[in-house]
């Protein structure tokens, strides 16, 4: 009787403890984890607090977490990411992305990953790319790179977002750029990035001395060995490279330029009137037409043409682009009430005429605002190469006798002109139910009465021609 006795006391000392510590997660669920988790990872709260976590995770994931198995569960999560991206399903990968970079600050893979998918995977139906997403895919680079300071990679991959997918602000991709080659894991290859990049943001000297440097290192491996191929062909592919930006330099006038000589000798002069004109016409709710004239007969010309809101001076106060960096926090959810849409209006036979068609996506076009800004830019930073010979790198060549601009872009000459439609043009609504909105630049002129001559096409120069 008293070792059952003993045995009765022990299992109720046994069960007091767990009730003690089930009523211990209880009020340390209820008083730190649930509050913690509504205000930062709740989806009901996403958008005040830039964060988002799956409906599936409890706060009791978050206590295992907390008791860490921080590194686990970010691992597992991550796992479960695949299948996500094998689905095409992206939206469930955005709190997975978050949660991750959250519990394992150290996860350079995710951060690196998660800054692509952010601002490259969410389309329309024309796989135009939805650019309310860019500001978000920043704010989570800079948390990478802070978090991570001792490796080159979420530093590229930033640097990777503004030259190539933002094409805008070369300056900030130099920055990070230069940030990822401070790092000693940096791998060669990437390096040769570097030039290119210097050249986007105008800073064309720095650029070739980046080359001499490749040069220099490329010609250090190749004398240790001289049988391997890769060791030769990096080498070469530097020297040409070279050797072609120096003849550039030459051709369009650079060194002239920066010696104070007249440019009248070069391929750069005369500067080239581009002879924009463009008619917009709204042909159905979302359905916007646009029709123009670019006199720049070689193929490689793509005007980058926005519809965005008038009236929020994150977008309004930024010509052709928005204000990526308008906040810190890593918002997944855009701001749905914004409309912005950018497309490239390939030119082809000095004409371009293109229809955006963005009814199938009223998610990502709202149009809520009663004023839009519809605008056209061109910038010769970005320009292919063969259209920089006549242009150059800072648009010396470039002219526009109507649509040249200076002010938007400081130390380059671009070419801007923006029209206005309102929200019930662009819905057709009101009195536009039965009426073709349409709005145009005061030069544009119909196709059947269109002439251009010969002399006014853009001739591309070539490499090491007479100029």
């Amino acid at each position: 009787m008293a070792k059952a006795s003993s045995k009765q006391a022990l299992r109720t000392k046994f069960l007091a403890g767990l009730a003690v510590l089930g009523l211990g997660q209880a009020v340390l669920q209820t008083s730190v984890l649930q509050p913690f988790w509504s205000k930062n990872y709740s989806p009901a709260k996403a958008g005040k607090t830039g964060s988002l976590v799956d409906r599936s995770l409890s706060p009791d994931q978050m206590l295992f977490a907390l008791a860490g198995f921080r590194e686990l569960i970010a691992g597992i999560l991550w796992v479960r990411a695949d299948s996500f991206f094998d689905s095409g399903n992206y939206d469930a990968i955005l709190p997975i992305i978050r949660l991750v970079t959250f519990l394992d600050p150290k996860q350079v893979d995710v951060f690196s990953t998660g800054i692509w998918h952010i601002a490259y995977n969410f389309t329309d139906e024309e796989q135009r790319s939805d650019r309310r997403y860019i500001p978000p895919a920043i704010a989570l680079a800079k948390q990478g790179c802070e978090g991570n300071p001792e490796t080159y990679e979420v530093f590229f991959e930033t640097g990777w977002l503004w030259y190539h997918k933002i094409d805008d602000e070369y300056d900030q991709a130099v920055k990070y750029m230069e940030e990822a080659y401070k790092r000693p894991d940096i791998q060669p290859a990437r390096k040769n990035l570097r030039s290119v990049v210097l050249q986007r943001a105008g800073r064309v000297e720095d650029g070739m001395e980046n080359y001499y440097t490749l040069l220099e290192d490329a010609q250090k491996v190749f004398d240790k060995n001289p049988d391997v191929f890769q060791s030769r062909q990096n080498r070469d592919a530097i020297v040409g490279n070279l050797d072609t930006m120096i003849v550039r330099m030459v051709q369009r006038g650079f060194m002239a330029g920066k010696e104070g000589r007249p440019l009248n000798a070069y391929d750069v002069f005369p500067p080239f009137d581009t002879g924009f004109s463009v008619k917009v016409s709204v042909l159905q709710p979302r359905v916007v037409r646009f029709e123009g004239t670019w006199n720049v007969l070689p193929v490689g010309s793509r005007i980058r043409c926005v519809i965005k809101d008038a009236d929020w001076d994150v977008f309004s106060k930024y010509p052709a682009q928005m204000n990526w960096e308008f906040s810190d926090d890593v918002n997944l959810e855009p701001p749905r009430d914004k409309t912005f849409m950018q497309e490239q209006l390939f030119v082809r036979n000095r004409r371009f005429d293109k229809t955006v068609d963005m009814s199938r996506d009223p998610t990502m076009y709202p149009f809520r605002s009663k004023r839009y800004l519809v605008e056209f830019y061109y910038n010769p930073r970005s320009a292919p190469p063969h259209i920089q010979d006549k242009f150059s790198w800072n648009g010396e060549g470039l002219a526009d006798k109507n649509f040249t601009n200076t002010e938007i872009r400081p130390g380059t000459r671009v070419f801007y002109t923006y029209l206005e439609l309102d929200k019930d043009q662009l819905l057709r609504k009101g009195e536009w139910q039965e009426k073709t909105p349409v709005t145009k630049t005061k030069n544009y002129v119909e196709v059947e009465r269109t002439y251009i001559k010969g002399d006014q096409i853009l001739q591309i120069p070539s490499l090491r021609s007479g100029g």
